[in-house]
């Protein structure tokens, strides 16, 4: 990561960025620059899109109900996707919000909730899922916004996973005891698919589609039983440490 800014606040927007252009705020935005933040005319803000990189901006008019930002020089590029995706069994409210936020900021390109036997949760609150992803990026500096997949039956899952991926598989029984090691061993890949079950766990059918996909990697995480977000963040920082952009 280049060299980061840590004090100038940093907005998320959805228009194009380019120097001396324009960004007018609506209500809620301008809310949060000045009533939540406190600035003024002339304040610094970095702007990014998940398209264009960061960008330094400045508030040029600062209203109750609305302002205005004009745009001046790119401070980083925007950086290439990731290629770890997190496909995990949804949670109740305050736990997925943890692990979408964590999946974030660990680097992770798509969320993909999967609905398995075991799953606690019936419904997903898929715009929920990516305003926390976009708070998350605003907050830690990241500049590519998460795809958020909409929930999938974990049949179908198995079905339409590209055999080009590799497979890490989060199994409680595996018979892994360095899983640093199972990491490095991995065959040839295009990319990463981390599956995280229930805190129920996969049943012995989904175990089994799953081992037998091929290009698969089972992995254990330790002696302990780990939740589910708790297990995603964990599996994450492996797969990123030996597979992903940690290296």
């Amino acid at each position: 990561m280049s060299q980061y800014d840590f004090r100038t606040p940093r907005l998320y927007v959805d228009e194009p960025l380019r120097s001396g252009a324009e960004v007018v705020l609506d209500r809620d935005r301008a809310s949060y620059l000045f009533n939540v933040l406190r600035l003024g005319a002339g304040d610094a803000v970095l702007l990014f899109n998940g398209r264009d990189g960061e960008w330094r901006g400045a508030v040029a008019v600062a209203g109750k109900r609305g302002g205005a930002l004009t745009i001046g020089e790119q401070t980083r590029v925007q950086p290439v996707p990731g290629s770890v995706h997190l496909l995990f069994a949804p949670l109740k409210h305050a736990r997925l919000d943890y692990l979408v936020q964590k999946a974030v900021e660990m680097g992770a390109a798509r969320i993909q909730p999967v609905m398995t036997r075991h799953t606690q949760v019936a419904r997903v609150n898929s715009d929920r899922m990516r305003a926390n992803v976009v708070e998350a990026a605003q907050q830690c500096g990241v500049l590519s916004l998460a795809e958020v997949g909409e929930p999938v039956a974990f049949e179908r899952l198995c079905a339409t996973l590209a055999p080009e991926r590799l497979v890490v598989f989060c199994d409680e029984d595996a018979d892994v005891t360095d899983p640093v090691a199972a990491l490095r061993g991995a065959p040839h890949h295009a990319g990463v698919a981390m599956v995280v079950g229930p805190e129920g766990g996969f049943s012995e059918e989904e175990r089994a589609a799953l081992v037998k996909r091929g290009n698969v990697v089972r992995l254990s995480l330790g002696p302990r039983i780990l939740r589910a977000d708790t297990a995603a963040v964990a599996a994450l920082s492996l797969v990123q440490a030996v597979l992903g952009d940690w290296r």
